[in-house]
């Protein structure tokens, strides 16, 4: 297996490089995204790639992918990604990229939360709401959601943090018709897939969907699909501890990272989340590595 912490096609115009995806044109209508072993914490990209990472959120895109597309259309064009490439350059892409429609991206990030954790549960400490959506008293950290939410953010430029929005703003930037579109979608997705990561003994706290339109204006789910890098997955052995104790369960995700990261010193001092990043140590990428690969292991076993 070949660990990409950068991709390299010479042979198609690079388009963008993400925090862990690098896109490249194939011709006008379609893009080769390759998700790279590169972990992004903070906002902010490891030097050191995580073994196998770039595969797995493929795998796990797919699967879902799979599973989704009588709810929405997908960018999926079925052509081989080996197809768009030179023959040295077929390693870089095998496993871990997809071919997919290029379409005009909605600048709005669809997040649903079925559960309170993270920035939902510090808003709703201060407001009982989360982006404007009101929410009942009582609830604590890692509560059930009486149902899903959108909570929308706006992309930010890249190295800038993502900004929660009300639903009005969306409206604003889309018009209504749309904006009532992308709710209604987004939530019905995530019911969905809650639904079907349960059954597998996985809980989907939240999660953020990217949308494009196509040529005829069509509403279509692009980019990655519930990977953990997308999503905060839970098991559900740990959860009605953690929900008991006030503490955030253990996830499927970068969180082990997280932690690492909070707690180191640099010259003494805690490191101030710019770049660069301090250098992970073999024992927290191997960690990571193993959270990524159970966690495709669970979901699709």
């Amino acid at each position: 297996m070949t660990t990409v912490h950068t991709s390299s096609i010479q042979s198609l115009p690079l388009l963008a490089r993400g925090k862990v995806r690098d896109n490249y044109a194939v011709g006008e209508d379609r893009i080769l995204m390759v998700a790279s072993d590169r972990l992004s914490a903070f906002d902010v990209i490891m030097g050191e790639p995580i073994p196998g990472k770039g595969e797995i959120l493929t795998k796990m895109a797919l699967w879902w992918f799979d599973r989704l597309g009588q709810i929405c259309p997908n960018h999926l064009t079925g052509d081989a990604p080996e197809s768009a490439v030179t023959e040295a350059e077929v390693p870089q892409v095998t496993g871990r990229s997809m071919l997919v429609k290029r379409l005009k991206p909605i600048p709005v990030e669809a997040v649903v939360r079925g559960y309170l954790a993270g920035s939902g549960w510090k808003e709703y400490q201060e407001s009982r709401s989360v982006c404007g959506v009101p929410l009942p008293e009582g609830l604590t950290n890692a509560s059930k959601l009486p149902r899903p939410i959108f909570t929308p953010a706006a992309k930010a430029a890249a190295g800038e943090h993502d900004e929660n929005i009300s639903y009005e703003r969306v409206v604003e930037i889309v018009g209504p018709k749309l904006a009532q579109q992308i709710r209604e979608t987004s939530i019905a997705i995530y019911e969905t897939a809650a639904q079907i990561a349960l059954a597998k003994g996985m809980i989907i706290a939240d999660t953020k969907f990217e949308f494009g339109l196509d040529e005829a204006g069509t509403l279509v789910l692009m980019d990655e699909v519930l990977t953990p890098d997308s999503s905060r997955y839970w098991p559900v052995e740990g959860y009605e501890a953690a929900l008991a104790a006030g503490t955030n369960p253990p996830s499927y995700d970068k969180q082990f990272v997280r932690d690492w990261l909070e707690a180191t010193k640099i010259n003494g001092k805690p490191w101030d989340k710019t770049p660069p990043a301090p250098r992970l140590p073999a024992e927290v990428i191997e960690k990571t590595a193993a959270k990524y690969r159970e966690a495709l292991e669970r979901l699709t076993g």
